[in-house]
């Protein structure tokens, strides 16, 4: 019986390796092929300069600059947002309570929803109803606030990826030790106090790992921003909440699916989408760096 034991645990062993070496082979493909056509292309001019109008010369600098400033204002409306939710659901709410019950099934649901039903969502919500009744109320019915624009398309979104910051941030929460609460406690913090210099610094480093993972599906997710904002050719940059703007996701979905020569504009394709790995590698490299930081930190401390 022991021999077979080992024998299954063997077998399923090999094919959990070889279910990664899949895995790992198949993204060594996408991006080596990605680079090879993508580097020759590639140089300072390119990253640094606008796209021609038929968008088979000039650069992606308008997209770079778009890509970050989008997942920046994405960052700072759903982390504060994700963070509040999880704390109220794990510290405060009663957890046999049927709200908390719901909102998690809800959580749970949204999570599964398709992007282009978030960019749909976007448009009824925040461009249509939320700007529109901006501009009524501020603007006199002027069309200022009320259209797509970068606001409203990182708004969407911070509602795209709230489901993973408010799951992670719980996560997080729920790894603290019950005895830090109750040592606290029994010094006569408050609830706050306890969950300001107690849970929350404990759990720092599980609520950015949901920042990271907010970050990195918001970098290259194209559908939710399709109506919301995403231009599909400008020369300028966004200055203004209410401007347009272009990303290299939705840069790289015009080049392959609208250029009326596909041939031409094929290195100009390779090397955004390479563009936009560096950039989406760079970003999560940031993040996780900083959470390494707050992790040495808080261990000397």
């Amino acid at each position: 019986m022991t021999r077979w034991i080992k024998i299954i645990a063997a077998f399923f062993t090999s094919l959990t390796g070889l279910a990664c070496f899949l895995i790992l082979l198949i993204l060594g493909v996408i991006v080596g092929d990605i680079l090879v056509h993508g580097w020759p292309h590639l140089s300072w001019e390119f990253v640094s300069t606008a796209p021609s109008a038929d968008l088979a010369h000039g650069g992606i600098f308008p997209a770079i600059f778009g890509t970050v400033a989008l997942v920046l204002i994405m960052t700072i409306l759903v982390v504060p947002l994700g963070v509040a939710a999880a704390v109220y659901l794990h510290e405060y709410a009663r957890q046999d309570s049927k709200l908390v019950h719901l909102v998690r099934l809800a959580l749970q649901n949204l999570a599964g929803v398709p992007a282009i039903v978030f960019g749909l969502f976007g448009l009824g919500l925040f461009v249509r109803f939320c700007g529109g009744s901006i501009d009524d109320l501020l603007f006199g019915g002027k069309l200022t606030i009320g259209q797509p624009c970068i606001l409203w398309a990182a708004s969407t979104l911070a509602v795209l990826t709230l489901p993973t910051v408010v799951v992670a941030t719980e996560e997080a929460l729920r790894a603290v030790p019950r005895n830090y609460r109750e040592a606290a406690y029994a010094m006569g913090a408050t609830r706050w106090q306890v969950v300001r210099y107690v849970v929350l610094p404990q759990s720092v480093s599980g609520i950015l790992t949901g920042g990271i993972l907010a970050i990195s599906r918001g970098t290259g997710d194209v559908a939710p921003i399709l109506f919301t904002g995403a231009a599909y050719y400008l020369a300028h940059l966004p200055t203004k909440l209410n401007d347009q703007f272009m990303t290299l996701g939705y840069h790289t979905y015009v080049l392959t699916t609208q250029s009326p020569d596909v041939e031409a504009t094929k290195p100009v394709l390779y090397s955004t989408a390479l563009v936009l790995l560096v950039l989406t590698f760079a970003l999560n490299f940031a993040a996780v760096l900083i959470r390494s930081k707050i992790r040495r930190k808080l261990r000397q401390t």
